[in-house]
């Protein structure tokens, strides 16, 4: 089987990797974003999956746009392609690049569609407090992850489910699930379509969802910081100052102080939450500084029982 890859982050990469390490399928092109500035010399710096394809000797191309982009489809058609294998690419493909393979275009879609169709389809789940996800094999067509379904696997999120959790269990699956699916459609496996009511749109991530909203109840405030956890972090001000929250646990008491209010300041930072609840931030980063224990936080700290956080 000849397959054309577009992917671009690193959630991508065991997919790529699990197609090159299978014998009956050989990838004859990479599509991924262009190269982008990161870091703090802010260098221009090539895709996880273009630096995978480049290490496997593969023939990479990075267009801004493929819409009306001429050159970039006659690249994909000289590939004489059985699948396009989508993975997280972050691009509208246009319907010629659907057409222009002799099997299908298939999208491997974190989430069990037609929940959380769309750009942040992992974090979502764990917002909205869902209690499991998965990934999908996915025909593609023109509308947004709509199309019919090929195979899918269940993962459980639970209380103490990280993104990061979610994100290290859901890209090998995908892969697993990716190379043993892809022989079943060659052999004509049907999909099945989705079902319209049970539709959600996963938007993506805006940063000031990473600010936490002290008002919300403690089991929302939990799953904030949980969804952004470990990078790039929920975070608070304390005294003008960022404090990136990575850990902590929704306690069992309750309190009548104002929210956002410091309640106690011993095994960690008990915050009131909007409903009453209380949180224990018990890891946590200051502006400029280590990840490190809450407890050793405190021992620097100026922070006491009634002050205000947010």
């Amino acid at each position: 089987m000849r397959i054309v890859f577009a992917a671009t982050p690193g959630f991508s990469v065991p997919c790529l990797q699990a197609l090159l390490e299978h014998p009956d399928m050989d990838v004859v092109g990479v599509v991924s974003q262009p190269d982008r500035k990161s870091g703090r010399g802010m260098k221009l710096t090539p895709s996880p999956v273009k630096k995978a394809a480049l290490a496997a000797a593969i023939d990479v191309i990075t267009p801004e746009s493929l819409r009306n982009n001429d050159e970039a489809l006659a690249w994909l058609q000289m590939k004489n392609a059985d699948f396009l294998v989508v993975v997280a690419f972050g691009m509208i493909l246009p319907k010629q690049w659907l057409d222009a393979v002799s099997i299908a275009p298939i999208n491997v879609h974190a989430s069990l569609l037609p929940r959380w169709r769309g750009a942040a389809p992992i974090e979502r789940a764990l917002l909205a407090g869902d209690d499991e996800t998965g990934v999908c094999i996915m025909h593609m067509e023109e509308g947004l992850d709509t199309g019919g379904i090929y195979a899918c696997q269940t993962l459980a999120i639970t209380n103490e489910t990280t993104g990061s959790d979610l994100w290290f269990a859901l890209a090998p699956m995908g892969a697993k699930l990716l190379v043993e699916t892809l022989p079943k459609i060659a052999q004509r496996l049907t999909c099945v379509a989705q079902d319209e009511q049970g539709m959600t749109y996963a938007k993506k991530l805006q940063n000031n969802e990473r600010i936490i909203d002290w008002g919300m109840d403690a089991l929302a405030i939990d799953r904030v910081i949980r969804c952004f956890s470990p990078k790039p972090g929920a975070r608070t001000l304390v005294d003008g100052k960022w404090l990136k929250i990575v850990a902590g646990q929704v306690l069992p008491n309750t309190s009548q102080k104002a929210q956002g209010e410091i309640l106690a300041v011993k095994e960690g930072l008990d915050i009131v939450c909007g409903d009453g609840g209380v949180y224990r931030i018990t890891e946590l980063q200051p502006e400029g500084k280590k990840l490190m224990q809450a407890a050793d936080y405190l021992r620097g700290s100026k922070l006491h029982a009634g002050c205000m956080l947010g």
